[in-house]
């Protein structure tokens, strides 16, 4: 973690600009090569998650990192956080004034790592990354340009687990992705 990140980090972990602080576990701040060209954006924190403090560690997590395997990434050499670092109860999706206070953070994140490439996990990041109309069936796997970079929406890998017919699309995403990163070596 370059030391800049890390002050971030300092920050963060004291956060308590909403309710969500009060009954996490554990800061889920990000994960990866702080400098990387590829960020990945889910939008909060499951239990898996706030227990170890990390994001994607869970089952979504699992099927994300077989994906990435498969076209050839590796997850340390991409970044991965999310819209809200805490786990909202019950895994409900995140309150608009719960991503509110947060987004702060994200925005500062990845203004530190200055990726190429952003690719939201689910409708959630990608309505506060991409566009808020987002629809996420009908638009994940496409590129699109905003703020000088590269965005995609891809289906979140809980998703895939809810309807495993999703994945052979989700895996298209991901060659997506591929493709697009050999184009720009």
């Amino acid at each position: 973690m370059t030391n800049d990140m890390q002050k971030l980090y300092d920050e963060c972990k004291d956060c308590e600009k909403c309710e969500l602080c009060k009954t996490r576990t554990n800061l889920v701040f990000g994960v990866g090569d702080d400098t990387s060209k590829v960020m990945f954006i889910g939008e909060g924190p499951g239990e898996n998650e706030d227990k170890q403090g990390e994001p994607f560690v869970g089952r979504a997590g699992q099927l994300l990192d077989k994906m990435l395997v498969a076209v050839g990434l590796d997850r340390s050499k991409i970044y991965i956080a999310n819209i809200v670092k805490c786990r909202p109860p019950k895994n409900r999706d995140p309150l608009p004034e719960e991503k509110d206070a947060c987004i702060g953070w994200l925005y500062r994140q990845i203004q530190l790592i200055d990726p190429k490439m952003i690719i939201c996990l689910g409708r959630i990041a990608a309505a506060v990354i991409i566009d808020p109309d987002i629809k996420i069936s009908k638009e994940h796997g496409r590129w699109t340009e905003k703020d000088g970079r590269l965005m995609m929406a891809m289906l979140h890998p809980a998703a895939i687990l809810r309807n495993p017919n999703l994945k052979p699309e989700a895996f298209n995403d991901f060659c997506t992705l591929r493709d697009k990163l050999n184009e720009m070596k």
